[in-house]
């Protein structure tokens, strides 16, 4: 017998009849022996849904009294997904409870719409496994030290999960979504995509660091720390009966080494700015980002250019949709440090090769420089780590510059 995490996502959850499908597995799972616990998404387009009419009511940026309103809002979609798979179990005349994850409790920071997870207290759910019960625990939400509901940000429900695996010590995660596992890059834009039997750790953290959806990042960076054992197949192929998905592993695997680049990771949701005329001194990278982050907006590819007659050129990336936000703040900013301008782009897209076997295989770089230069693609930005490398260009050149660089590094080609 084994403690099993299941994690459900919005489409698998998108209607009764998927609901009650859901149901039947876990019921299965839970008849085979296992104690069951799982995390459920909303429905399918709910959470939109919610955050779309209160919209309606505050076109304008959000204030932060707003964000807890849209937390308690945006809450109640995962606490009615939970319920229903609930009733739905006990229909199967399978005993389970809900929890929403104050009652658990999960217990996060005051970031509200994108609070991190502290801890997470197992005794309740751990009475409940032991007296025969399935748990169904709200993903995506928690509680703070003031007794506010919080979320976790999109994709939240992933890491609430594998939270959740490592709080209860779970055998295995399995994250059941609408695609059977981590491919080499977005099938949508290469049809040659193949599925990856395994990934590491480290490979699929900069993957969902890069732009991948099919996990959150804080959701692998969890599992990455706690050993949790984890597993993403589809939510329409039973595991077991060629529903085998990825496990991303911390193992190393001799079939890793093989691969120079695992896969070709993309970011639509990339902004650019520019701050011009910069006074060379000491300090003035702290100056420039101190008060992004105390706005708590995400930096991500930083480049300084080199001075020329005492003053320099800054520039680094931040989340499309903290594009106005932040241009705001460095206006302020500019007038503090002297600086000449602010300027920003926020049609660029971020598209990139990762690979462990980059650490043993020298020219990669120009490999994939060349490759994107034959096809006149210009390079805005350019980043680097052990087993990434990213550039930052036109978005109007993202899905060539995938497909170029999928085959350029033979990821079509069955291994």
């Amino acid at each position: 017998m084994a403690l099993i995490v299941h994690k459900y996502g919005g489409t698998s959850m998108g209607s009764t009849e998927r609901i009650r499908n859901v149901a039947k597995r876990v019921a299965k799972w839970a008849r085979a022996g296992h104690q069951m616990v799982v995390v459920p998404s909303a429905m399918s387009g709910e959470t939109n849904r919610l955050l779309g009419l209160a919209k309606e009511l505050q076109p304008g940026a959000s204030q932060a009294d707003t964000l807890r309103e849209l937390d308690m809002l945006a809450a109640t979609g995962e606490q009615a997904s939970s319920a229903l798979l609930a009733i739905a179990l006990q229909a199967e005349g399978m005993p389970a409870v809900s929890y929403a994850g104050w009652q658990v409790p999960i217990k996060t920071d005051s970031a509200y719409t994108k609070a991190r997870i502290e801890s997470i207290d197992d005794v309740r759910v751990r009475a409940d496994l032991n007296a025969g019960k399935v748990v169904i625990i709200t993903g995506f939400q928690g509680i703070d030290s003031n007794g506010h509901v919080t979320t976790l940000g999109r994709g939240g429900s992933d890491t609430s999960a594998v939270a959740v695996a490592a709080a209860l010590k779970a055998h295995e995660c399995l994250i059941y979504t609408d695609v059977d596992g981590v491919y080499t890059t977005d099938p949508r834009v290469v049809p040659e995509a193949r599925r990856l039997r395994t990934v590491s750790f480290e490979e699929m953290l900069e993957m969902a660091s890069l732009g991948s959806k099919v996990l959150q990042i804080r959701s692998v960076e969890f599992a990455g720390k706690y050993k949790v054992k984890l597993r993403v197949l589809s939510s329409f192929e039973e595991y077991g009966q060629g529903g085998e998905g990825t496990l991303i592993t911390v193992e190393d695997n001799t079939n890793m080494e093989q691969a120079i680049i695992s896969g070709i990771a993309f970011n639509r949701d990339e902004a650019k700015l520019t701050v011009l005329g910069v006074p060379d001194k000491p300090g003035i990278a702290y100056q420039i980002l101190g008060p992004i982050a105390e706005a708590n907006i995400d930096v991500d590819i930083i480049i300084q250019n080199t001075s020329h007659d005492g003053t320099t050129d800054f520039s680094f990336t931040v989340n499309r949709g903290d594009f106005e936000k932040a241009k705001g703040i460095l206006e302020e900013v500019r007038k503090h440090i002297g600086a000449r301008e602010i300027t920003g782009d926020n049609k660029i897209c971020k598209v990139s090769a990762v690979g462990v076997g980059m650490r043993s295989h020298p020219g990669v770089a120009s490999q994939m420089f060349r490759a994107l230069a034959e096809e006149g693609i210009n390079l805005q930005m350019i980043s680097t780590s052990e087993i990434k490398i990213s550039v930052i260009l036109d978005e109007k050149y993202l899905e060539l510059a995938v497909r170029v660089l999928h085959r350029t590094f033979g990821l079509d080609q069955a291994k």
